[in-house]
């Protein structure tokens, strides 16, 4: 039978084949959701769409056959693609997120049920790890005493002084309290660095117990809008997929035989996603034997306290304390990958081309900046204390944030420089930030001098070369000077052009005309250093999008990369953030 027809992978982000599938889905009661890649089985020369279904990871999804051909068999054959797919690239467990019509079917190929809802089922072939971290959680009740427990599911990303006076509010409402930090990896704070905020930010609380998350509770598997911060006529099925996740595995997990559960949640009066998996928790759990207690959310300055204000405005006075180095090592990646993103810059890596480089890309770049943020948050952790690190300290996690970044570009120095300059700001940033619950650029200015002069100047370098070659300024001598130019110029109009739709790169030209760009002069000599700064100088004063392309064009065919001026941008994005939350 399966001679007749043909499984092909169809591209849905070509607009006539995305809208053919879509077509499809709809005429099956189904949309279009999230996937990394679709198949369709078609006759063979053909090009009707018989039978459909995409993968996300090792999420089978949008799996529909024309009402007419339910017969044939092409369910079965298109699952089976579908899980030959996921194990090749290399998950051996197949979850579906599917409709209830379709238990038996899914049940004949082995899949188990692990959730329901009015409208969908959540179903895998392989409950083994599902069996393993309900065999964790209850390990982690037979650790703890007691017939009240309590649970806080929560993201924290990152966590603030409201996840903190939710958990010390909830804790004090029950004999223990467990805290499940979501897993799912789509968030701006690593699952990793989230992890470690809650059981850091948790710690002097005695009856509570930070768990590990699992790829069930509030997954993109069973919750995906979640990630996506929007209400769509899907909504309500994701939250009661997810609640019903929590009813069948999670509470048993926890709750000793005649135990009484309550599951707490912070009241949410902004976001309308939140406000609904609230309402309905009141509706599902409680006529589950679960207790819902809404705590009403902590505020500051007349305003509820939220990570997303957090994350928008870089505020780290909303942090709880133990929070404070991760959210600066966060920051001072996302500069960096902001000075990445800009897109045209002359001479440099962007979206649109490799600039005057030919030994790395925007994939390589992009590599090095996810290697080097855990060394920024060690960094910042340096300095969150009440005095500054040794020299040796900050030297040798340095040197180890090199090695990493080295190891992920296969041997390409892409960010040696910014390592140095963010990485001080980093440290500085949070000693101040310890030490007046603020960034002051002053405090930062004193500190990055005072750690430099215990530093060492470089040898054998490009830039050492360069200095002693053409009598400029390095890397280290801004340093020394506690970037000078940093606060008293770039900082300054970068804030005066905030509302320009390119003030940052206007900034980055700006940079380049008052900078000695070490990687200029390396690359073309004093001369052309020169004409680069009086062809930026140039577009400057007569900027569009037209006149930067062009002096990018003129940048790359001379070989020419002002890679210090780009440190320098993203070190500018970095303080700004911190000292003005902008």
């Amino acid at each position: 039978m399966n001679s007749e027809y043909e499984i092909r992978a169809l591209n849905v982000k070509d607009r006539r084949t995305r809208l053919q599938v879509e077509v499809f889905l709809a005429d099956n009661g189904l949309r279009l959701d999230a996937v990394e890649q679709y198949y369709g089985i078609f006759r063979l020369e053909e090009d009707d769409l018989l039978a459909g279904g995409g993968l996300y990871r090792d999420i089978i999804k949008c799996v529909a056959v024309r009402q007419d051909l339910r017969e044939e068999r092409l369910f079965n054959m298109l699952v089976s693609h579908l899980m030959s797919e996921a194990m090749q690239k290399g998950y051996f467990s197949t979850k579906v997120y599917t409709k209830p019509e379709n238990l038996d079917i899914f049940t004949s190929l082995g899949f188990k049920l692990i959730a329901q809802s009015p409208q969908a089922l959540f179903m895998e072939n392989s409950l083994s790890e599902l069996e393993r971290y309900k065999n964790y959680l209850r390990v982690q009740r037979q650790e703890v005493t007691g017939s009240e427990m309590g649970l806080i599911i929560m993201n924290a990303n990152p966590f603030t002084l409201g996840h903190r006076y939710l958990v010390e509010q909830a804790a004090a409402q029950v004999e223990h309290l467990f805290v499940i930090v979501v897993k799912e990896n789509l968030s701006r704070f690593d699952y990793r660095y989230r992890q470690e905020m809650v059981a850091k930010g948790c710690a002097d609380i005695e009856n509570v117990t930070v768990l590990e998350g699992s790829d069930y509770q509030i997954s993109a598997a069973t919750f995906p809008t979640y990630f996506l911060k929007q209400v769509t006529d899907a909504t309500d099925e994701h939250i009661r997929l997810d609640l019903d996740v929590c009813l069948r595995h999670i509470v048993p997990s926890l709750a000793a035989t005649g135990s009484h559960f309550t599951r707490f949640v912070g009241s949410e009066p902004a976001d309308p996603l939140t406000a609904r998996y609230n309402q309905l928790m009141h509706e599902v759990l409680p006529s589950n034997g679960v207790r819902v207690v809404e705590i009403p959310r902590l505020g500051q300055n007349g305003a509820p306290i939220s990570a997303s204000t957090l994350r928008s405005t870089y505020n780290l006075a909303l942090l709880y304390p133990t929070s404070v180095p991760y959210a600066i090592g966060v920051f001072a990646a996302q500069a960096l990958q902001e000075e990445l993103d800009l897109t045209p810059k002359p001479g440099l890596i962007d979206h649109q081309d490799n600039g005057a480089h030919g030994d790395m890309n925007y994939a390589v770049m992009l590599r090095s900046i996810r290697a080097l943020e855990p060394y920024f948050i060690q960094l910042a952790a340096m300095g969150s204390t009440l005095a500054l690190p040794t020299a040796q300290n900050i030297i040798q996690c340095g040197l180890a944030a090199e090695k990493a970044m080295l190891s992920a570009t296969n041997g390409v120095n892409t960010h040696k420089g910014a390592v140095f300059a963010l990485g001080l700001f980093c440290i500085a940033a949070a000693n101040s930030f310890y030490h007046l619950q603020r960034v002051s650029s002053d405090l930062v200015c004193k500190a990055i001098k005072a750690m430099v002069q215990e530093i060492p100047s470089a040898h054998n370098t490009h830039g050492a070369a360069v200095r002693e070659l053409y009598s400029v300024k390095g890397a280290r001598d801004l340093a020394a000077e506690g970037y000078r130019p940093l606060f008293e110029q770039w900082l300054p109009y970068y804030r005066e052009h905030i509302a320009d739709e390119h003030v940052q790169q206007r900034l980055l030209l700006y940079i380049i005309t008052t900078l000695d760009d070490n990687n200029l002069y390396h690359r073309g000599g004093e001369q052309l250093a020169h004409e680069a700064q009086q062809r930026c100088a140039q577009v400057l004063e007569n900027f569009d999008m037209e006149n930067l392309q062009a002096l990018n064009d003129w940048m790359k065919t001379r070989n020419l990369s002002p890679g210090g001026s780009a440190d320098m941008l993203a070190l500018t994005l970095f303080a700004a953030h911190l000292i003005y939350n902008i």
